[in-house]
């Protein structure tokens, strides 16, 4: 865990895999054990995406109020660049973020909570995530920041073809023009 006494509100998590000449075996989530990394929140449902292209870029997203949701994203087949962006009022790291990457093969978790807009740009072909979440999907809950918002300032790691992108993705408002529902609890973002 970190060293500094204030925790960071992003988490990555790493999995203990137990191996042998068949492979191996991880406990992928455990309440009590995620609990103790600072991961304490009810999930409610997973989601699984699957992402054809390299390059293709979901996000900047998050749910608000009453629906928000705080996410746990893995990465279970091929690589991503994930990320987390601070979207709460009066932060003093708003607009900034972190990044991790999330593989099949090292298994990190990222711990998204609530106030932070969720990414992630698949590094190759034919990758798959689950995530977890704490509320349901509310349409009328779901939004976004624009994914290459300049204020935020992603280096986004693109094929030469650039991103692929959902018609969504690609009207969403930029920090500057964006009323955050979220505010500030304390907790500033800090380096994973």
């Amino acid at each position: 865990m970190e060293s500094n006494s204030i925790p960071s509100p992003i988490k990555l998590i790493t999995p203990r895999r137990f191996g042998d000449d068949r492979g191996w075996f991880s406990e992928t989530y455990s309440e009590k054990g995620w609990a103790e990394k600072g991961v304490r929140c009810r999930f409610v449902q997973d989601n699984h995406s699957y992402s054809r292209p390299a390059g293709t870029v979901r996000g900047i997203h998050f749910q608000s109020p009453p629906h928000a949701q705080d996410k746990l994203v893995r990465c279970v087949r091929g690589r991503i660049m994930d990320y987390a962006v601070d979207l709460r009022k009066g932060s003093p790291t708003y607009g900034q973020h972190v990044a991790a990457e999330l593989t099949a093969d090292n298994g990190h978790q990222l711990f998204v909570p609530v106030g932070f807009g969720h990414a992630f740009v698949t590094l190759e072909p034919d990758v798959e995530v689950i995530y977890k979440v704490s509320d349901i999907y509310a349409p009328d809950c779901d939004g976004g920041v624009l994914w290459n918002c300049p204020t935020i300032g992603i280096n986004w790691p693109l094929p030469e073809g650039g991103p692929t992108l959902s018609p969504k993705d690609m009207v969403l408002p930029a920090l500057a023009d964006f009323d955050s529902p979220f505010t500030y609890d304390g907790q500033p973002l800090l380096p994973l």
